[in-house]
């Protein structure tokens, strides 16, 4: 994880096209700015960092079963529940899973555990739409390197 670039998942552990299903792994780093005010001398991964991690999870997801031709973009987050803190050094394991695809419209349910603890979850809503120029590149640049072109 580098906190300050939004780049979340480390690494692509699994993914089914077929049953809709992507499972990543993301390490917390031991330091961050981020962690500097959030907050002083009881570092917290803020929720809206952790609902980032549920969205590219959910987007790797999507970018996977379209072999790469659409983007998806967040569009809307419903049901978020958080249920515990995350601090540095947490090993987050992400699921996401496929609710709806179509119409130029995904959704899907994604949820963050840690040590098998339930720590987060949220239905998330993307808009699927073809790349902006220059954007497919470093986007399959960041599959690779968390190893979700391995499989597609």
């Amino acid at each position: 994880m580098r906190l300050e670039y939004f780049d979340m998942i480390d690494r692509v552990v699994s993914f089914d096209r077929e049953g809709g299903r992507l499972a990543a792994l993301a390490t917390v780093p031991m330091e961050s700015p981020v962690f500097e005010g959030h907050f002083p001398g009881h570092p917290l991964v803020p929720g809206v960092l952790l609902t980032e991690t549920m969205a590219q999870a959910s987007g790797y997801l999507l970018l996977a079963r379209a072999s790469f031709s659409h983007m998806p973009f967040l569009m809307g987050v419903d049901k978020a529940r958080f249920r515990s803190f995350v601090g540095p050094g947490a090993v987050l394991e992400v699921e996401a899973s496929l609710e709806h695809d179509g119409s130029g419209y995904a959704v899907t349910k994604a949820a963050i555990r840690a040590e098998g603890k339930p720590l987060c979850s949220a239905d998330l809503r993307f808009k699927t739409m073809p790349f902006p120029d220059g954007l497919d590149a470093p986007m399959r640049e960041r599959a690779a390197r968390i190893g979700l072109l391995d499989g597609v």
